[in-house]
């Protein structure tokens, strides 16, 4: 065990380098929050009909870009270019929380609703990130569980397209707040530790995890207050 952490001490980078990447990842992660905003606004006022028309092929097509758009910003990270990248995907997101905004601006207090889900998405990813930082040890038992609830909520998102059943479906955005709460701590334990040193890469995962947080609990507490988008 001692020589295990010698080998991790000598390995890891300098506390300097691992400062440079956590600021960094803040850094870029809230100027992400700027295209997301631009493309929610104007995400509010498009119709989205062709979601409503094809529902299925529509969401295989958005599923099938947004995976093209992170695999175009991993392969770009060590760039500028990532950072680019980073912004185009970041502003589709944002048009993406159209539909949904449209739904809650539609329903009593919906207003007040979107702000409880941002209030609680902030103070979720506060408190996880306070938690990283006070955690000095390895987590791969809570890595392999990411990876497995990755696995897991991809195929039943792909099964609701189909099957489209309210109840599952709030199954779905509860397994999203648990699993983005966690990948938040391990991603901010990750950079803190040395264990991620791109700072592109880092956003990428968190901003993924803010949105699916985010996006999750509004869904919630719409289903909650009477208002489920799918009933």
């Amino acid at each position: 065990m001692n020589y295990q952490n010698n080998v991790y001490q000598m390995a890891a980078p300098s506390l300097e380098i691992r400062q440079q990447v956590l600021r960094n990842t803040y850094l870029l992660l809230a100027l992400s929050l700027i295209p997301t905003a631009i493309g929610a606004l104007l995400g509010i006022s498009l119709s989205f009909a062709f979601l409503a028309a094809s529902p299925i092929m529509g969401s295989i097509l958005l599923i099938g870009g947004m995976y093209f758009m992170m695999f175009m910003i991993e392969r770009n990270k060590y760039s500028f270019a990532g950072v680019v990248w980073m912004m185009a995907f970041t502003f589709l997101m944002g048009l993406l929380l159209g539909p949904l905004l449209q739904f809650a601006l539609r329903v009593p207090n919906g207003s007040s609703l979107i702000l409880l889900a941002a209030l609680l998405t902030a103070s979720v990813f506060f408190v996880m990130s306070a938690i990283a930082f006070t955690i000095k040890k390895e987590m791969p038992f809570l890595g392999n569980f990411l990876t497995i609830g990755a696995v897991v909520l991809f195929v039943g998102v792909i099964a609701n397209i189909f099957l489209r059943m309210p109840g599952f479906y709030l199954m779905i955005c509860g397994g999203f707040v648990i699993f983005s709460s966690l990948l938040i701590l391990w991603q901010v334990n990750q950079v803190v530790r040395g264990g991620e040193t791109n700072y592109i890469s880092a956003t990428l995962t968190l901003y993924i995890s803010i949105y699916n947080l985010f996006t999750s609990l509004l869904q919630i507490i719409l289903a909650f207050s009477g208002n489920s988008r799918n009933n």
